[in-house]
């Protein structure tokens, strides 16, 4: 076997959230064999597989019993251009917001709202990536993965995948699918996507009134400098809850006792409503408790000062969320993975 396969590996600068948990068993996975190579050990000794990208939607309440592997590999690829629409297809191991970046260069434009979201290329359709009125599934054509139930590899189509808000096929089927690599058809004149209002404000800030998608982008990232910590900097996995989706009538009835509540109306008829304005207007925007803590700009991200544990963090959401349904009749779903 040409992988290596350590013991008892510290996860610490494998979560964003920099949690001190360790790994009983650790691998990095640099190409398709590798991830063959590693499923085959986990098999053989009757271990369970966590696969890791760049572990920013992930929340570790202990050391891990089981093979972490890693997928490590890295590449893109041009498949096709017609000179107006472009294949593009990416390695897992990719970092997400290089890659998006490495799209723009190349003069295709559709992931630019997708800007500087922590992660790989291999862990987005996962949680079907999405930000500023753009989800990963709006540019996505297709991917292959490997079915650890029989080991085959099997394409994807965008029906396959079963996209929906903050979800996927594969999220809800967790452990099965190994998901290798992942294409997206981007377009070099696409219509730019400019529905929510901070984006078009940003852009007037920065005196662009023919915006580009590398403007776009650059005001993207911006805007989530500014609201959102730097994970190298403070220890947080971004957005902790899903904004809530709820009946048009809650809505309204929220709306009575709080004009300012901000909602977003769906096509089904329910509404979306934010889920930081619920946190923040409940009082917890800047709450500390000890090093486990509420983002004192954003409250939709939970942080870790330092020292905090994930069963800290968790503990702070858990009280969070009881608090919401209390006090305005709101279910907040845990948007991280919880191991």
């Amino acid at each position: 076997m040409s992988l290596q396969i350590r013991e008892h590996v510290s996860l610490q600068a494998y979560n964003s959230f920099g949690f001190a948990v360790a790994a009983r068993w650790y691998a990095e996975a640099e190409d398709e064999q590798d991830v063959c190579e590693a499923l085959a050990f986990a098999a053989a000794h009757a271990l369970p597989v966590l696969l890791l990208g760049g572990g920013s939607n992930l929340l570790l309440t202990g050391d891990v019993e089981a093979l972490v592997l890693r997928m490590a590999a890295r590449g893109v690829r041009i498949l096709e251009d017609d000179g107006q629409t472009l294949l593009i297809e990416a390695e897992a191991g990719e970092p997400w917001h290089p890659f998006v970046q490495q799209t723009l260069t190349l003069g295709a434009s559709g992931l630019e709202n997708l800007s500087l979201i922590p992660g790989t290329v291999g862990a987005a359709p996962v949680q079907n990536i999405g930000a500023y009125g753009v989800e990963l599934k709006d540019v996505f054509a297709g991917l292959t993965a490997l079915d650890r139930t029989t080991g085959e590899r099997c394409d994807f189509s965008l029906a396959d995948c079963a996209f929906a808000y903050r979800d996927s096929l594969f999220k809800r089927e967790p452990g099965r699918w190994v998901i290798l690599r992942v294409r997206f058809a981007l377009r070099r004149a696409a219509p730019l996507r400019l529905d929510y209002g901070p984006v078009r404000q940003r852009l007037e800030q920065m005196g662009i009134s023919e915006p580009t998608a590398q403007a776009v982008s650059q005001a993207v990232c911006a805007i989530r400098q500014e609201k959102l910590p730097d994970p190298a900097q403070l220890g947080n996995a971004g957005s902790f809850f899903k904004n809530p989706v709820v009946p048009a009538e809650l809505a309204a009835e929220l709306r009575a006792v709080h004009p300012d509540l901000v909602g977003y109306p769906q096509a089904d008829g329910q509404v979306k409503l934010a889920a930081g304005w619920l946190i923040e207007r409940a009082g917890w925007k800047g709450y500390r408790e000890g090093d486990a803590g509420v983002h004192g700009l954003q409250a939709l991200v939970l942080v870790n000062y330092g020292q905090a544990s994930g069963a800290q963090i968790l503990d702070l959401a858990t009280r969070i969320q009881a608090d919401i349904q209390a006090r305005f009749g709101v279910s907040l779903e845990i948007e991280p993975n919880v191991l």
